[in-house]
Formats: structure tokens, C-alpha cells, sequence
């Protein structure tokens, strides 16, 4: 009967130590889960071969971060201060692109002659509700486009718009290190070396568009690893509690 007793109340320390140990470590993942979740619920933008003073491709990943409404149009406007010039849009099912431009202060001569106007936005919108963008899904929209400024980045504020009549304007500068609510996507740019630098031709849309499409999965992946790796570090440590009662346990013979 003694040996019995002892036996329920180590059981029941393991148990009481895997419901708090368990409480716990599900409320931390779930936290990082969350953090996460909002972390990468923002329009952002990638680039492919994008040097300064180069062609590349743009590729802007839209998420519809709203639980209820689907995302219908978006909308972004490119720098004046550093304009780029020339835009092609990559076909999307369901979808209308349209490219807008505005007049240059100061012409620009180029090989292929004066040019006095530049990108001032690229609009996407949904053809039809059932092209729209649902709650926890996304869409991509490439763009090949040139030539970059030589500049080290380059902004992109968008403006992105639900069915419901809502909008969200990514438009906000980071200031501090600290990453506003709304950030506008931002582009960083490679340094334009000796063998990039004389090249003008525009690279294909669809095959750069799928290079930037695995860009953005590696990252994701990255993130996750890190995900998968706490998680297995917590239940590393339930199992090392769990050990550690039973541990206390004296052998039978010695009871």
C-alpha cells in the first residue's frame, strides 16, 4: 500500500509538472506564432538583378492580412526625386494593371532618345470578386522596370484596398531602427559593379518573376526553421522536467 501511495503521488508531481510546463510552452508558441503571423503581414517588395542604374524585376507580395475582407486593388507610387522611367507589367489572371505617368522636371537623353516623362504609378485591380485576394492568402505582381536610381534603395509607398470599402497605406518611414506600423516597401540596391553597369537590356519578366518568387519562399523558410527549432527546444525541456521527478523516485526495494 506504501509502495502504491508513492507511486500515485510521483505521477501525479508528473502531472501537474506537464500541465504547467505543457500550459506554458503551448502560450510560447502560440506567441511566436502570432508575432510572426504579424510580422510578415505587410506589402512588401523583392528585386531581381536590381543594381543601381540597372533593369530588373519588381516583384510586390500582397497579403490580405483583414480576418473578413479580400483585397480588390493596389495601388503603388514610385520616387519623383529619383524617377524611374520605364515599366512593363506581367499578365496576372483576373487582374488589370495600368501604368500612370507624370512629366520629368528635367528631360533625360538616352541612347534610344529624349525622354521627359517617368513612372509615377503602377495600379493593380481585381477584374472581379472572385480574382480578389482572401483573408490569409496573398498574391504577387511583377514588374520589370529601369533604370534604377543610384541610389542604395529605393521606396515604394502602397496603398492597398479591400471589399469592404477599407483601405491600408504603407507609406511610413522607419525611424529609429524601430519598424513603423505601415513601413513602405523598401528595395535595397546592389552597387553597380564593372560588368553590370554598361548593361541596359531589360531581363524576361516570367523567368526572373520565378526567381523572386523562391527568394521570398527562402526566407519563409528561414523564419519557420526558427520556428520548428523553439519549438523543439521546449519540448526538449518538458521531457528533461519529466526526467528529472521520476529521477527522485527510490527503487522499489528500497521502500
Amino acid at each position: 500500500m506504501i509502495r502504491s501511495t508513492h507511486h500515485d503521488g510521483s505521477g501525479s508531481r508528473v502531472r501537474r509538472l506537464m500541465s504547467r510546463v505543457g500550459i506554458g510552452a503551448v502560450l510560447g508558441v502560440a506567441g511566436v506564432l502570432v508575432v510572426a503571423g504579424v510580422a510578415s503581414a505587410h506589402v512588401k517588395v523583392s528585386g531581381v538583378d536590381t543594381t543601381q542604374g540597372g533593369y530588373g524585376v519588381l516583384t510586390f507580395r500582397v497579403p490580405s492580412e483583414s480576418a473578413t475582407a479580400s483585397t480588390t486593388e493596389l495601388t503603388v507610387t514610385f520616387p519623383s526625386d529619383t524617377p524611374i522611367t520605364s515599366a512593363s507589367t506581367q499578365p496576372m489572371p483576373g487582374w488589370t494593371a495600368t501604368v500612370k505617368t507624370a512629366k520629368l522636371a528635367k528631360p533625360q537623353k538616352t541612347d534610344d532618345g529624349t525622354i521627359d516623362t517617368y513612372v509615377s504609378q503602377v495600379d493593380w485591380k481585381a477584374d472581379n470578386a472572385a480574382a480578389a485576394i482572401p483573408p490569409g492568402q496573398f498574391q504577387m505582381f511583377n514588374l520589370s522596370v529601369g533604370p534604377l536610381p543610384k541610389e542604395p534603395s529605393v521606396s515604394f509607398p502602397s496603398l492597398q484596398y479591400y471589399n469592404d470599402g477599407s483601405t491600408v497605406n504603407w507609406n511610413e518611414k522607419s525611424t529609429g531602427g524601430a519598424e513603423p506600423e505601415h513601413p513602405a516597401p523598401v528595395l535595397q540596391l546592389a552597387a553597380a559593379t564593372d560588368a553590370t553597369s554598361g548593361s541596359t537590356s531589360t531581363p524576361t519578366v516570367t523567368a526572373q518573376a520565378s526567381g523572386s518568387t523562391m527568394d521570398m519562399n527562402s526566407s519563409n523558410d528561414t523564419a519557420w526553421t526558427g520556428i520548428v527549432g523553439l519549438i523543439a527546444g521546449i519540448l526538449g525541456l518538458i521531457a528533461g522536467a519529466i526526467a528529472l521527478v521520476r529521477s527522485g523516485r527510490k527503487p522499489a526495494a528500497e521502500k
